[in-house]
């Protein structure tokens, strides 16, 4: 972390009064009132102006109002004592409370965010955000499956299903589905009936930021949709239900605790296969379509990511399986 702090040095009283782990987290109430609006204006800036997911909202106002506590702590009255140094220390504060590399990378986004927003708001004559750094996120390699362990996997799931089953049904719908595409969960649980092009066989994605995008999926998880529609669905469909495309079973539309639950169940099934979530199974979906020969900026496109860069990061897990079978096969390696 040493390396990755700023050089400036922030006061020995401001570094103290963060350094203390927080019983509880501040709050909105516990700022003065010069400072007390603030997260709330932040967070409806995020998710209106920025269209910010409601998960993200949450977490960037938290880290706005810690922010925020923290310079009042250092003396700051408002917002306009914002510097730099109040920032590093705030972050050296949470990295002496024990927060680890990612979370300091997000936190410091957050930082960043909200000065930037104070700056083209008015509220600060300059914004110290862009000097703030953090240390990068070391990026693991995911878990993912062998594509002979997706296919026991999904093939096992398909067996269990029957008519007189209907969250059987559903369970092998999603996990055809997130596995086909490599949506996030978020999107497959925010899915509608219309988002749904059987002819086709194509998905309308709403992904991160509010970017639309067209994902196209393949005959299995066709199979298990018009399954799930013609024999399951109905059985679970109340008042509630609306449009949602899964359903939970109480007839809501289905949750993401339920699906990394059904993700989980599936695969512990199957003995000799990694046990991983919802995003193991996009992850899983990326690495095969690379192996199978799909380019890079195809896969960018059909995962909804922002930058080349974080697919470029499937290439990495595609090499390490490579350098995987070449350690365990090659008679000299």
């Amino acid at each position: 972390m040493t390396e990755s702090m700023p050089a400036e040095p922030a006061s020995a009283e401001s570094i103290s009064a963060a350094s203390a782990p927080e019983k509880t987290a501040p709050t909105d109430t516990t700022l003065a009132p010069e400072l007390a609006d603030l997260p709330a204006e932040f967070a409806r800036h995020l998710s209106l102006e920025r269209n910010l997911s409601p998960h993200t909202v949450r977490a960037y106002r938290g880290d706005a109002t810690s922010v925020l506590a923290h310079l009042q702590e250092c003396g700051g009255d408002d917002i306009t004592a914002l510097t730099l140094r109040v920032l590093r220390s705030w972050l050296a504060g949470q990295h002496a409370a024990g927060a680890g590399r990612a979370t300091l990378a997000r936190r410091a986004a957050s930082a960043r965010a909200l000065t930037a927003w104070a700056h083209a708001t008015g509220r600060i004559t300059e914004d110290p955000g862009p000097r703030l750094s953090a240390p990068t996120p070391r990026r693991q390699i995911p878990v993912v499956l062998r594509a002979q362990d997706a296919e026991a996997a999904l093939g096992a799931a398909g067996a269990g299903a029957s008519e007189a089953d209907p969250v059987a049904l559903r369970d092998h719908a999603v996990v055809e589905m997130l596995y086909a595409t490599g949506v996030r969960v978020a999107e497959l649980c925010a899915l509608d009936l219309d988002d749904v092009d059987r002819d086709a066989r194509l998905l309308t994605v709403m992904g991160k930021g509010g970017r639309q995008r067209v994902v196209p999926f393949g005959l299995p998880a066709d199979r298990a949709i018009d399954a799930w529609l013609a024999k399951g669905r109905a059985h679970l469909r109340t008042s509630a239900s609306a449009a949602a495309l899964f359903l939970g079973v109480r007839g809501g539309r289905l949750n993401q605790r339920a699906v990394r639950r059904v993700v989980h169940e599936v695969l512990r099934a199957v003995p000799g296969v990694p046990d991983t979530g919802p995003h193991g199974l996009r992850h899983s979906a990326a690495t095969h379509l690379l192996e199978g020969g799909a380019d890079l900026r195809s896969v960018q496109e059909l995962l909804g990511h922002a930058t080349l860069s974080t697919t470029q990061f499937y290439t990495h897990v595609t090499v390490e399986r490579l350098k995987a079978i070449h350690d365990r096969t090659h008679p000299r390696s």
